[in-house]
């Protein structure tokens, strides 16, 4: 084929190489035009590149001798390249190793000729180039070359295309990735797999400011290469930092090759773990530099200023993550300080007062709850007895809230309360139709307490019949529903409580002695109001704070009559009455104190014959009131003041027959420690 011949054959398949590929997109387009441009020009080789970075291209597209070739990336200086991609055409007919003796591609490839055109943008700037070589001499026209730019003209508009694609598949990444992530470890792996398939790192870093320190903590690293020198959790200052450079200035800072271009100390920690070129943004939020952010590549040259303004673009994205994550972190870090502050406090409740609900110091009282401590880790039965209104139900819950079921339920039935007819099915439930009324299956009270506590108040009024299914139920832990024959398992720990002998109603045949050992597994006596009259100072201010509170009545105080009255009356009712009289007589009040006449109490003497207690000495509040305050005070300043009432009664002995001690049914030393504890001294007291 002759010269001219050859060149018009050329020519009419470039033009139709352009016409081919005018209708396809993205890699197809690509591989077509890498494809026809080889064939349009009789040559071996084509391929079509992107430029990475100033310093560095990679293939897009390979078309070798008959078939496409793997990618590739190269450097771009002393290649054909360079003057391609600093936006001129290069053509070389002949000679094409010895004029660029330092690329290794022409020499592996054979080529003698070359033709490259660039991908220019309509703003001057080159995304690329492509480039056809042959084993043979190639003699271009004018009109190859005029068809070749054309073809790169378009070239260049798809690849800006398919790069806004990209960015804008990684900025929706991206986003997700900042919705789904709670820690600063998976949005870091979450950014870098979004920016991999746009700016390939070999490092990703993410620091936040610490104000107290005045420093840049390393939250998170992702990638291939750890800096081993600056690992997550440690901190840069920010004089001798990259990090600090760009927070402070609140700039990018772009470095291509991090073998001339180090400053700081940080940056030397990189190059020796392998890093040559990396760019680190600022996050900023309403111009305010909470951190930044960093990607890394151990090849020198790899990022410019379009992945620089790329990665700033992410930052204000990135700013609002981070900055979400700051938060959650330290409100989670309050809900913690708060639980652990709560349970301290609850501790402490505990320690000073005992139990949750249960006001009092009296030796017999102490000396219950101290039972309740001993047997609420075990699973045994308890039995509770004492009078009406002394808070075995209290007792009961306390049981319950310190034992290992405490997550559970505790579920109370009152056996006194419910009908003779309807106790069954209150305790094990019934089936639909199970008798005149039952429209719906119930579940009972033993299956609502499974993995709990069952409380059953006042269980002495339980009929027989139902005592003998308590009975199996407690031994067997099974139990059928009213109206069912099928067997349903139950893991309940039972706490029984009554105001009756229960002895002595298995005597009089009114209750079955085997249910009754079977209950008495760890019996408990509550102690009545009137074995503990030292309580009654401190339950009267108690119920008096929370009931005008409840109310809404400014009553403050206790008068000094109204306290004597208290002392000495019998309380056949116990700590329930004293609560009732007390809430009667804060709704009637109409001053500041609480006074109760006479009439009030069922009777004036107690039938202990106890004497009327003498509050008139120096430190019982004042003549005219015995606890006074201008404000609901604690349970810790109630029991302060009825200890320094005691001691002032004592003239402040503590040991002896008539010591406060003596008074307060504890041990002098006890007594000491709880001073100390209280802030109580005679000088501070008077």
């Amino acid at each position: 084929m002759n010269q001219a011949k050859l060149q018009g054959s050329r020519r009419d398949l470039l033009w139709h190489l352009a016409e081919g590929t005018a209708a396809a997109t993205g890699d197809e387009f690509f591989r077509s035009l890498a494809r026809h441009a080889a064939e349009a020009m009789h040559a071996k080789y084509a391929f079509v590149a992107e430029l990475v970075s100033e310093c560095e291209s990679r293939t897009l597209v390979f078309w070798e001798g008959g078939d496409y070739g793997a990618q590739f990336s190269y450097r771009v200086a002393g290649t054909p390249c360079q003057r391609v991609l600093a936006g001129q055409y290069c053509a070389a007919s002949s000679g094409l190793q010895q004029m660029y003796p330092e690329d290794p591609l022409l020499v592996e490839m054979k080529a003698e000729s070359y033709i490259g055109v660039p991908m220019i943008t309509e703003t001057g700037a080159v995304l690329g180039n492509i480039a056809v070589l042959h084993t043979q001499p190639m003699y271009p026209s004018d009109k190859d070359i005029a068809a070749l730019i054309i073809l790169a003209a378009r070239a260049c508009a798809e690849l800006q295309r398919r790069r806004a694609e990209c960015h804008e598949r990684a900025l929706l990444e991206i986003n997700n990735a900042i919705i789904s992530s709670l820690t600063p470890e998976r949005l870091l792996r979450a950014l870098g797999e979004s920016l991999e398939r746009i700016m390939p790192f070999d490092l990703a870093a993410l620091t936040v400011y610490e104000h107290d320190t005045d420093t840049l903590r390393l939250r998170a690293q992702h990638g291939q290469v750890q800096a081993t020198h600056f690992g997550v959790g440690q901190t840069a200052d920010r004089t001798n930092s990259h990090v600090g450079w760009v927070f402070d200035h609140r700039k990018t800072l772009l470095r291509r090759n991090l073998g001339v271009e180090r400053t700081f100390l940080t940056e030397n920690w990189l190059f020796d773990a392998g890093i040559r070129s990396a760019c680190t943004v600022p996050l900023l939020i309403a111009d305010k530099c909470i951190g930044t952010v960093t990607i890394a590549s151990r090849t020198a040259e790899r990022y410019g200023q379009n992945d620089a303004t790329f990665l700033e673009s992410l930052g204000g994205q990135i700013a609002l993550a981070v900055s979400n994550l700051m938060a959650f972190e330290e409100i989670s870090s309050l809900e913690a300080r708060l639980q652990d502050e709560n349970t301290y406090l609850q501790e402490e409740i505990r320690a000073e007062h005992n139990f949750d609900e249960i006001v009092g110091g009296h030796r017999a009282l102490t000396d219950v709850l101290r039972q309740v401590d001993q047997v609420a880790a075990a699973d045994a039965t308890v039995l509770i007895t004492g009078e009406t209104g002394t808070g075995k139900e209290l007792i009961a819950r306390a049981i319950h809230n310190r034992g290992a079921r405490r997550t559970r339920a505790l579920v109370k039935v009152n056996c006194g309360a419910i009908s003779a007819g309807l106790v069954e099915s209150e305790l094990f439930g019934h089936v639909k139709g199970a008798f005149t009324g039952a429209l719906s299956r119930r579940i009972g009270r033993f299956e609502l307490a499974d993995g709990g506590t069952l409380f059953l108040d006042e269980v002495s009024e339980l009929p027989m019949d139902t005592q003998v299914k308590l009975l199996r139920v407690l031994q067997e832990r099974e139990f059928e529903p009213v109206g069912s024959s099928e067997t349903r398992r139950v893991d309940v720990r039972v706490i029984a409580a009554t105001n009756r002998d229960l002895a002595d109603c298995v005597r009089g045949g009114r209750f079955r002695a085997d249910l009754y050992y079977r209950l008495n597994v760890i019996p408990l006596r509550v102690p009545a109001l009137r074995e503990r009259r030292d309580d009654i100072p401190q339950l009267a201010a108690y119920f008096l704070q929370r009931i005008a509170q409840n109310t809404g009545k400014a009553v403050t105080g206790i008068t000094r009559g109204t306290m004597q009255r208290m002392l000495r009356y019998d309380w056949p009712g116990n700590v329930r009455e004293l609560q009732n009289l007390i809430e009667r007589g804060v709704v009637l009040a109409s001053g500041a104190l609480l006074s109760l006449d006479e009439q009030t109490f069922a009777g004036t003497q107690s039938a202990s014959g106890a004497a009327e207690p003498n509050l008139s000495t120096a430190g019982a509040a004042t003549d005219t009131d015995y606890y006074l305050a201008s404000a609901p005070c604690s349970l810790a300043e109630i029991e302060r003041l009825h200890i320094v009432a005691v001691l002032g009664k004592t003239h402040w002995i503590i040991d002896g027959s008539n010591g406060a001690a003596e008074i307060l049914k504890i041990n002098p030393s006890t007594l000491r420690s709880r001073m100390k504890k209280l802030g109580i001294t005679r000088t501070a007291a008077l």
